[in-house]
């Protein structure tokens, strides 16, 4: 009776924690709204008013859609893995490539890059409650104007 009990404790130990793990690697999937309230920009600065993350096979797909420096609509989607690698971006030819590198559940690096200049660093956290997520990063615009902000987004 023993031996089954301390089996069954495993058992619903194990399924915590793969139910855990799941929810960390879904945590950023989902829609993200800009709240302009608790934010800050540089002036200048680009704002992406909403961040879009979507599964795509063993990929995630982000999807920005906000303001460029020109003070016009952008749009940028980038496809790949939270593994630090480079991969394309495609919208905005200020950026060639982005990296996303997962730090621990709930934050990550990413690093924006035009050609192999680095022209964004920052970092992404998400609150605890998945509700909303921080990015504080800064960057150089293409005609190497410094900016910095911190964008705070609501899941939608």
């Amino acid at each position: 009776m023993k031996k089954r009990a301390i089996a069954i404790a495993v058992v619903f130990c194990f399924a915590v924690a793969i139910a855990g793990l799941a929810h960390a690697a879904d945590f950023a999937s989902g829609s993200w709204k800009l709240n302009e309230a608790k934010s800050k920009f540089s002036p200048g600065s680009p704002k992406s008013t909403m961040v879009v993350y979507a599964p795509s096979g063993d990929s995630v797909k982000v999807t920005i859609d906000g303001t460029g420096f020109d003070g016009k609509p952008s749009h940028t989607e980038w496809t790949g893995k939270f593994d630090g690698k480079d991969y394309p971006v495609t919208g905005d030819s200020h950026q060639s490539a982005r990296s996303y590198t997962k730090v621990d559940a709930q934050t990550m690096k990413i690093e924006v890059k035009s050609g192999e200049k680095v022209v964004l660093s920052g970092n992404i956290v998400i609150a605890a409650d998945g509700m909303s997520r921080t990015v504080t990063a800064s960057g150089t615009s293409a005609g190497g104007k410094k900016y910095n902000y911190t964008a705070v987004y609501d899941k939608q």
